[in-house]
């Protein structure tokens, strides 16, 4: 039996209130009654859209302050009715079919977002019947519409009118439901589950949305897909625009979020980063951005060959032509773009340029979540920022505030590079770093081996370490090179020797006691 051509029953009970209107009085054109419930109710009556409430499609009233409203058989039954199949029991409990469902949760993530609500104020914004009739409709959606997204009104209206709302469209429009009921149900998990806002959730339970189709993974011979979060933080890249370029690849969206990620920690000076495979290969401060770009490249130019370039303010047409003119770049990011480089850009199709829109100062606490066999590793995500004042001064020698400045920035840099991490900079540029060895000392040989290989001078430099040295011969190699102070975070049985060593080669050290493994 075909039911959308019988004129049956729309339910409407929804939140999140846009484009409901003028999807009712389409549904109202196309043949429907509407059905409504308390708050939707008013809001669509109140636009002089004709509805019956739920509870004279009941008969029975809504109590406990709106609790109890659609849980009746009235609702359920109707919603779940296989057609074909269940008429007659319909007919014996006066039971009419209800073909679309048109329904979103209470706000409870907007609820408990708010610093000022409360734990009441969380338990009364979670859904009880809302869900209950999305997993009845996405259950029977061989005959019933469900609609949970208010940017599928339009298309379902559309396929609608023109009869061509098919299994496979409602099938869609179900997986689109059930996913919608599982995140929500995992943020009620999430939220119940922590005592506290220090407490890692006994049951973690993520819910991403596929953004992107991607040809390939990190290889030609895998599959992959780029997905979104639902509501991602501004300035982040799952909300960067991409103003032109080829489609983003799967190396190139993983790179240019290390990228990003690098470049956020640094705010008022213009600053330059170039990544490349995940690591910072140059990282440079200027008088502007073309300096910057230009020291940044200055680093590494071998390894800048087809990185990913990111820069902290909003990038002109004099630094865009640079980069254009001096290298093969994959993507560039900035959160904003002056007039006329998309000019500029135009000229090199293929380079991916993205506008990330500006972050805010203060990063948001959030979970860094790795898959493993078997299971998940999860963590905060690493949003410590050293400060001078904190930092202990070990050695003998004490650094000079230009030597500080270096030490900060080269500490930022160490951050964001591969363990075990080194780097070497002086006067805000980075001048060699050594990234994911298996060996401490290694990465400082190869930071230093970079330096030479880019004709760049390390005396007098600074070098940051992500961890404590174990053994005196990183420092050694440091001295040999002409390092004049060393960050790292100390913790070392060998402690005592390693500062002696410094002392030794009249090396400033400086101990942060933090760690930033970066695995």
């Amino acid at each position: 039996m075909n039911t959308l051509s019988q004129k049956p029953f729309a339910l409407i009970s929804v939140s999140e209130k846009h484009g409901c209107q003028e999807f009712a009085q389409g549904l109202i054109k196309a043949g429907y009654e509407i059905l409504s419930t308390g708050g939707s109710a008013k809001h669509l009556q109140a636009a002089g859209v004709k509805v019956i409430d739920v509870s004279t499609h009941t008969g029975f009233p809504e109590i406990m302050g709106g609790r109890v409203k659609t849980l009746q058989p009235a609702i359920h039954g109707g919603i779940l009715a296989r057609r074909g199949e269940d008429e007659a029991v319909m007919a014996e409990h006066n039971i009419s079919a209800i073909d679309i469902v048109v329904v979103n949760l209470y706000p409870f993530e907007e609820t408990i977002a708010n610093p000022g609500s409360s734990d009441t104020d969380a338990i009364e914004n979670i859904d009880i019947g809302g869900p209950a009739m999305l997993r009845a409709a996405a259950k029977n959606h061989a005959h019933v519409v469900v609609v949970v997204d208010p940017a599928d009104y339009p298309e379902v209206l559309d396929k609608i009118q023109t009869e061509t709302l098919n299994l496979a469209a409602r099938r869609s429009l179900a997986s689109k439901a059930f996913a919608h009921t599982a995140r929500y149900d995992g943020l009620i998990t999430s939220y119940l589950s922590s005592p506290d806002t220090a407490a890692l959730p006994k049951y973690f339970s993520p819910q991403f949305e596929q953004e992107l189709a991607l040809r390939y993974g990190e290889n030609p011979h895998q599959k992959a897909a780029f997905y979104r979060q639902k509501n991602p933080p501004v300035g982040s890249l799952a909300t960067a625009e991409q103003v032109q370029g080829k489609p983003l690849s799967f190396n190139n969206i993983a790179d240019a979020d290390a990228a990003l990620e690098t470049i956020k920690l640094f705010t008022s000076q213009p600053v330059c980063v170039i990544v490349k495979h995940a690591n910072p290969c140059g990282v440079a401060t200027g008088k502007d951005l073309a300096e910057a770009y230009q020291r940044a490249f200055a680093t590494d130019p071998t390894s800048s060959f087809g990185g990913i370039i990111a820069f902290n303010h909003s990038l002109d047409p004099n630094t865009a032509q640079q980069i254009l003119e001096q290298q093969f770049v994959e993507v560039v990011i900035a959160p904003a773009i002056e007039t006329g480089v998309a000019e500029v850009f135009a000229a090199k199709q293929n380079v991916r340029l993205l506008v990330s829109g500006q972050w805010p100062e203060s990063a948001s606490v959030s979970f860094d979540f790795k898959l493993v066999s078997g299971g998940l590793l999860l963590q905060d995500r690493d949003l410590h920022s050293v400060q001078q004042g904190a930092c202990r001064v070990m050695s003998q020698n004490s650094p000079s505030e230009n030597i500080w400045a270096d030490l900060l920035f080269a500490w930022k840099v160490a951050k964001m590079v591969k363990s075990n991490a080194i780097v070497f900079a002086a006067n805000g540029q980075t001048l060699g770093i050594g990234a994911g060895q298996m060996s401490r000392v290694d990465a400082a040989k190869i930071a230093r081996w970079k330096a030479a290989d880019a004709g760049l001078s390390l005396a007098g430099a600074v070098m940051a370490s992500d961890a404590f040295f174990p053994f005196r011969d990183g420092i050694d190699t440091a001295a040999d090179a002409g390092i004049k102070a060393i960050i790292q975070p100390g913790g070392s049985i060998r402690d005592d020797e390693i500062i002696a060593a410094a002392n030794e080669h009249n090396i400033a050290m400086v101990f942060t006691g933090i760690r930033h493994f970066r695995h």
